[in-house]
């Protein structure tokens, strides 16, 4: 790509509003780690993989901390609802920004659909009889509601919901370590007894559970899209991602090791009940699977909430960019109403489909999105190769945060999503997601590069 477009800054979001205070950013940064992927996804991964998921959880979380460091040096310098989508705009050119922004748009508006069929499925189980679709239309006006309202709504639903997932799961460590230890009274220690048989599945168990703690850790990037709007950006996402390491380190890898340590890893429970429930049930606590099961909801809620937010940001921003439907980019409260509108009801539409054609529209769209997450992470890694150059030469005091030993550890990290892609297609179950979402990713790019050239020509 030629220089100029390397220069080109985004059109700053001057008509957001600045709503978000310090204590729901850094709550925001903290309850985001814990999301529905750790509460209800992990199980499957613990299944396959058995004790070795630590490692699974250790090797992944390497990854997103470095993905982390480079998107929040970025997002520290150049603040942005667009986050990692304005940064590939302003490193790599225009088609990049279209590319990561409206795909990562279509996961995050499939995943607000997810979210509230998970939620719903919670919600009938202790009221039966009720319908489904009814409790998702339930969640769906509420928080498309909050969202409409104020960024501080937003906020508020998210200072709350993290503080209630911090607290339990913390809650859940401490029951954990004491059981481990044997202090925990009506309990004892398993010792290592569960931990014998550490590869059950092998390598290609491991493989599975990699996988799945690759994408049980999406959704960290809405901190920085969230940054734009609170009253100190930089402050915020510097303080965001330096705690990063110690979040990611003691909520997944920490309940990771106190769940395989606890339960056996081939309990039918751990995938039927979930991780979390399985293991206070089998602590014998009364009532503590049923508390779980209010968190795991909550999370789901949360996820939500953050989902609906994230996805209209994002789509707000590409539109300033001259990157979409100018309708989407007006705003009015300082919130983009229109564009959080269509970001909801693109998730309903997604309820609809899983109603409607479980069979083979709706699958088809999962599997579309199954790996957008590692496509956006190789654009943060080659942005943050470009702009860290560019800030060095022009504007080094805006490194307010700065990516570890680079640009060597940039270098392992696009490394190491380019070997996630090649064990995903070695699995025939991502294997259909890689094709799928490589095939999404492709036709995006070519509009976007269309309507580049074209823009250039005029």
């Amino acid at each position: 790509m030629p220089s100029t477009t390397v220069e080109t800054p985004p059109k700053p979001d001057a008509s957001l509003s600045h709503g978000l205070k310090q204590r729901h950013l850094s709550m925001i940064a903290l309850g985001g780690v814990i999301g529905a992927g750790l509460f209800v996804g992990s199980g499957a991964g613990i299944a396959a993989a058995g004790p070795s998921i630590v490692v699974a959880y250790i090797l992944s979380g390497l990854l997103v901390m470095l993905v982390m460091r480079m998107l929040g040096e970025m997002s520290a310098a150049y603040p942005s609802s667009g986050s990692f989508s304005a940064h590939a705009e302003r490193a790599i050119g225009p088609w990049a920004g279209f590319t990561a922004g409206w795909s990562f748009w279509v996961l995050l508006c499939t995943a607000v659909g997810l979210e509230g069929i998970g939620a719903a499925k919670i919600v009938t189980g202790w009221l039966p009889g009720t319908p489904e679709w009814a409790w998702v239309a339930l969640f769906m006006v509420v928080f498309c509601g909050a969202n409409l309202a104020a960024v501080k709504n937003f906020g508020e639903f998210e200072f709350w919901f993290a503080a209630l997932k911090v607290g339990a799961i913390s809650l859940f460590l401490v029951l954990g370590v004491l059981a481990i230890a044997g202090v925990l009274p009506g309990t004892d220690s398993p010792g290592a007894s569960n931990l014998t048989d550490f590869l059950p599945g092998g390598g290609e168990g491991l493989v599975i559970g990699l996988l799945a703690s690759v994408f049980a850790y999406g959704g960290l990037e809405t901190v920085t899209i969230a940054a734009a709007e609170s009253e100190d950006p930089v402050k915020g996402v510097a303080s965001a991602v330096r705690t990063a390491m110690w979040r990611i380190a003691l909520f997944y890898i920490g309940s990771m090791a106190v769940i395989v340590t606890l339960v056996p890893w081939d309990s039918e429970a751990v995938v039927e009940k979930g991780p979390y429930v399985a293991a206070l049930d089998h602590l014998g606590i009364p009532g503590a699977g049923q508390l779980m099961n209010v968190v795991v909801l909550v999370a789901l809620l949360s996820a939500m909430n953050a989902n609906i937010y994230g996805s209209s940001r994002i789509a707000y921003s590409l539109v300033q960019r001259g990157q979409g439907p100018k309708a989407l980019g007006k705003v009015s409260g300082g919130v983009p109403r229109i564009a959080v509108l269509a970001s909801s009801v693109f998730g309903f539409v997604c309820v609809v489909l899983s109603y409607w054609r479980p069979d083979d529209v709706f699958p088809w769209l999962l599997n579309m999105i199954g790996a957008v997450i590692l496509v956006v992470w190789i654009f943060i890694a080659v942005s943050q190769l470009r702009l860290r150059r560019q800030l060095e030469r022009e504007a080094p005091q805006k490194l307010v945060v700065r990516m570890w030993a680079f640009p060597v550890l940039t270098w392992v990290a696009l490394a190491g999503m380019a070997a996630i892609f090649v064990l995903m297609a070695r699995e025939p179950d991502t294997r259909v997601q890689l094709y799928s979402t490589g095939g999404m990713t492709l036709v995006l790019a070519l509009i976007g590069y269309a309507w580049q050239k074209s823009r250039s020509r005029n």
